[in-house]
């Protein structure tokens, strides 16, 4: 892929979080220490799936993807912008283009991760007789290759078309990374046809995966209220509500972000990138090991293993 174009600008200046001198040094060490939970949270969640063989189930098999993804696009972003609160962050062209395709590729990839797991939710607890058959190996490996396929032909889609436009004089982008509307504000050619593809592609982005996590989610409430045992009912409730609440983080901030009129404030983005970038990665590891059985027995068992060996 072609990261150049025949933009004047070589670099562009990312201006961060926020300008206020003050505010510098303690949301560097507040986002530093956010960075390093999420990191250790997200990479000791995938090797304890992969090491425990009685996680090597669906369910655990989404949420390695999910750990995984999380902690790769908290690190396209996080990095970066640390830098900013110490020092004038300075981009090149051909980076910023960079991080724009991974950012685009992993933010995809989490989209469609989690409406994956809803469907697997909802065939555990709607079809437990033929879910065995409806969630297969050869079905998760099916949908986790249509997952990052999506992730990789958006995210080109993006980025391609955001190296075909020019950027003359104005190199300095309101944000803390290269984001898809930030960069858009700095383009000195019409931009008409990137803001349509943009809303286009992000609609079917938020609107498609809820649209299919509604469904799957209103046959399993279904199905819950149908159950006469009150520890059914509260077992089933217990294993959708985790991804509930990360469902609803991640679409929630992702819609404020993208689907509102192109010219809203640049703080407002600012607030609501952090929220499905930085603080969702770092959560996520938690809303999905709170209260899970499953994870503390393998946590146990792995902790005693080293003990012992």
């Amino acid at each position: 892929m072609v990261l150049e174009n025949s933009s004047s600008v070589k670099e562009f200046i990312l201006l961060g979080l926020t300008q206020q001198p003050e505010l510098q040094l303690p949301l560097f060490f507040l986002f530093l220490g956010i960075y390093i939970v999420s990191m250790v949270g997200n990479l000791g969640l995938t090797v304890l799936i992969v090491l425990n063989p009685h996680l090597h189930t669906p369910m655990y098999y989404f949420l390695f993807n999910l750990s995984f993804t999380d902690l790769c696009y908290s690190t396209v972003i996080t990095p970066r912008m640390l830098v900013g609160f110490v020092k004038q962050n300075t981009i090149s062209h051909a980076e910023c283009m960079t991080q724009l395709f991974f950012f685009c590729f992993f933010v995809i990839d989490e989209c469609y991760i989690l409406t994956a797991m809803a469907y697997d939710r909802y065939a555990a607890i709607c079809k437990p007789l033929l879910y065995q058959v409806t969630i297969s190996h050869q079905v998760c490996l099916l949908m986790t290759v249509g997952v990052y396929v999506m992730g990789f032909l958006e995210a080109i889609a993006h980025t391609g078309s955001m190296v075909s436009l020019t950027f003359c004089d104005g190199n300095i982008i309101n944000h803390y990374a290269c984001d898809v509307l930030p960069l858009l504000k700095l383009s000195c050619t019409s931009t008409t046809i990137n803001e349509l593809v943009v809303f286009i592609v992000v609609g079917v982005n938020v609107i498609v995966p809820t649209l299919t996590i509604f469904i799957s989610y209103t046959l399993i409430l279904s199905n819950i209220l149908s159950i006469h045992s009150a520890d059914g009912r509260s077992k089933a409730f217990s294993t959708c509500g985790s991804h509930v609440i990360a469902v609803s983080l991640f679409f929630g901030a992702a819609a404020f972000m993208y689907l509102k009129p192109f010219s809203a404030s640049e703080d407002d983005d600012k607030v609501s990138t952090i929220f499905y970038t930085i603080v969702g990665p770092m959560l996520n590891p938690f809303i999905y090991s709170i209260r899970n059985k499953d994870v503390y027995l393998a946590l146990r068992k792995t902790l005693m293993k080293r003990c012992f060996t």
